[in-house]
Parts: C-alpha cells; structure tokens; sequence
C-alpha cells in the first residue's frame, strides 16, 4: 500500500457493522451513514472500515480495508434498499458514500482492546504509519491542520444537503411567474410546460 493514501489525505475511520455491509461496500460500491448520526464532513478523501465484534474472533475490532471516496449523496434507506419499504427506518435519510474499490492493507490496525467506534478522522501520514487505533488519533498542531482543513472542505462542498444560492445570477422574471401560477398548479405534473 505505498503511497496509498498520500500524507495530506483525510481519512474518515467508519464503523462497519456487519459483514453484510461490508458485502454492499464491495458489490455496490457504496457504505451508508445516517443522517442524525453522521459527522460533521463526509467530504473526505477515503473511508476506512473499522470491523465490529460480527466479523469474528479473527476479523473484529480491526481496520482491514480502506476505500477512496467517489461522492456522496442525501437519500433515503427505502431508496438504499428497495426491497425493504416497510422497514422501520424505510423514511430516514442517510447519506450514500460512493466508494472506488476497496483495498486491502497489508497490515491490519487494531484496538489493543475493545473500543466503541463509531466515526472519527485522521491523515494519510498517520494512517500508513498505525499499527493500533491509537496510531490514529491526530493531536496537536496536526489536530488544527486537520479541523482547518475540514472546515474549509464543508464551506466548498458541504455534506451533501447544503445548497448555497446565488439568486442575483437568475435571470427571472417574477411577474411572468406569478401571472402564470394559475397555469402552472393546474399542469398535471406542475411543470409540464414550462
């Protein structure tokens, strides 16, 4: 994994619940994250997937894979699993990392010991380094670069659910709109004709 990933590159570290999960990340190319639990940035530079107690006596409490970012978008689980509408979570919405092929370290991170890990941030440089979640944790100036940096990455691209509008760049015409709002509730679709 040389050079993989680059020294400046963010890290989010993400629990992966199950092996299921893991499965969709390989297959679909995609990792989910509520919305009400998400952090504060996905706009990251790569995933990597801490492997919970369901992987195993071998496989728990490790970071084995990581995955470069592609995208992100806000959707709903009932969009994310079609085949479960009726599930009790089928109208919260989640964000659908789009992952690129999921790599393989050539040597696992571990937790020396349990932890409960849902989310957290680190560096390339530190992340090629580990060899334990401790190896992780970004502290001291670095720790500033990095907050920096993620800032500056939601002010330009946000999580996915902020839009910011230039409405000075439309060319409208609101009177037009208005005397035509009659037109337009009564199209079948809203906005047939227009």
């Amino acid at each position: 994994m040389t050079g993989f990933p680059q020294d400046t590159d963010i890290i989010l570290v993400a629990i992966l619940p199950n092996p299921k999960d893991l499965n969709i990340a390989r297959l679909l190319g995609w990792y989910r994250i509520p919305l009400k639990s998400s952090p504060k940035v996905i706009s990251v530079d790569y995933v990597a997937f801490y492997q919970t107690g369901a992987f195993g006596e071998e496989d728990r409490w490790k970071i084995k894979i990581i995955a470069p970012v592609r995208g992100h978008e806000l959707t709903t689980r009932r969009e994310l699993f079609k085949d479960e509408p009726h599930h009790p979570r089928s109208t919260e919405e989640y964000y659908k990392i789009q992952l690129g092929p999921l790599q393989s370290l050539d040597r696992p991170i571990i937790a020396d010991r349990w932890r409960r890990i849902t989310f957290f941030y680190t560096t390339g440089e530190l992340f090629r380094n580990a060899v334990s979640l401790r190896d992780l944790i970004v502290s001291g100036e670095e720790r500033l670069l990095l907050w920096k940096s993620l800032r500056e990455r939601a002010e330009n691209y946000g999580n996915g659910n902020t839009f910011i509008v230039d409405y000075k760049d439309w060319d409208l015409d609101l009177i037009s709109i208005i005397s035509e709002w009659d037109k337009i509730k009564e199209s079948e679709n809203g906005y047939d004709d227009y």
